[in-house]
């Protein structure tokens, strides 16, 4: 459909006037033609991210102008590309990167203030106009969905155990529960040879995480003192990394699992960002607290060599069509999930 420009009109899903969930509405957009450097994707899947719920409700960024589109991660089909495009042709399906002008090296400001579902629109659209450096083709073997789930959640796992912090044959990982970055990581970890440590609140996903590799879990609602089990299971070593999702309420854990010389991965803040923190701990046993945003085209780029090489598969739990995404982002707040939450747009 076009507007009376001639523009192509698409529905997408917008905060409008006000932040949180329920001013989540679906709406119709007028896109202009793709510019010099840029191209349109019609895209054909999302995946939801924890940071989408953040954005929706104001807690990422609340100066954020409205209205926006939310959700970072998208795969589709190129259908039109501006001048000067050379990287991507018409009829490639690719997936857009968590921040469309981060290419290589370490993030910087701009970068991170540019991710897709937030100040730059994001993925829950029938289409959308990207930056072309800001895709990547994606591995043949996966579906729309899988290759979905791939963007954000995927990619930082694969760069805070590879570029960040060297994870290798022999190590140990520790995770914490069963959301997407974590199941990442563990899929990773096996791939890298890695024994992994997997922490939930539930026997029934302990028994998939084992299934999946795991090569220990712990359930931590039973036991709260989970970091010192963890310590024991290696032997009094300490697991080499830990995958932290938590925040505040488990980085206290996390310090009692770590060995002298490993790397604490902050993925997320779940249970909070504010909190003691044992500094004395950190110093005396010269442990790495390394915070981890995404990563940049490069990493999802080796992540994808990889991905095809072994022919690993993501773990998709749920797909909701795109007319119920507010239903997929309840159920992404609910906790139920065991891997990503999908969306099929096309």
């Amino acid at each position: 459909m076009s507007d009376v420009d001639g523009r192509e009109v698409v529905k997408v899903w917008e905060v409008r006037n006000r932040f949180g969930l329920d001013f989540l509405e679906l709406a119709e957009r007028s896109i202009d033609p793709p510019g010099a450097g840029e191209v349109r994707v019609a895209l054909r899947a999302a995946s939801l991210n924890y940071r989408d719920l953040m954005m929706i409700r104001g807690q990422y960024d609340p100066r954020i102008p409205l209205p926006f589109v939310p959700a970072s991660d998208g795969v589709g089909e190129v259908t039109e590309i501006g001048a000067g495009v050379s990287r991507v042709h018409v009829g490639d399906r690719v997936a857009c990167i968590f921040s469309p002008t981060w290419i290589s090296g370490d993030p910087e400001r701009e970068y991170i203030r540019q991710g897709l579902g937030g100040r730059r629109d994001g993925t829950l659209a029938r289409a959308i106009n990207v930056p072309a450096e800001g895709l990547v083709h994606v591995p043949e073997h996966l579906s729309d969905v899988e290759a979905a789930s791939l963007p954000c959640a995927a990619v930082t796992a694969w760069t805070a155990l590879t570029r960040l912090a060297s994870l290798t044959a022999g190590d140990i990982l520790l995770v914490q529960g069963t959301g997407g970055v974590s199941i990442f990581a563990l899929q990773f970890a096996r791939l890298l040879g890695a024994r992994v440590i997997a922490t939930s609140s539930s026997d029934d996903k302990r028994k998939r995480l084992s299934e999946l590799g795991a090569w220990a879990t712990i359930n931590y609602r039973v036991d709260p003192v989970w970091g010192k089990t963890a310590l024991e299971l290696t032997g009094g070593r300490g697991v080499d990394q830990v995958i932290e999702v938590g925040g505040a309420q488990t980085l206290s854990q996390s310090l009692k699992a770590i060995r002298p010389g490993g790397t604490i991965s902050l993925i997320g803040v779940l249970s909070g960002s504010s909190g003691e923190l044992g500094l004395t701990q950190i110093l005396m046993r010269q442990i790495r607290v390394q915070g981890v945003v995404v990563g940049n085209r490069t990493d999802f780029e080796n992540m994808n060599r990889a991905i095809a090489a072994h022919e690993l598969r993501p773990l998709v739990d749920r797909v909701f069509p795109f007319e119920e995404v507010p239903k997929a982002l309840d159920y992404l707040k609910s906790g139920a999930h065991f891997g990503k939450v999908c969306i099929r747009i096309a």
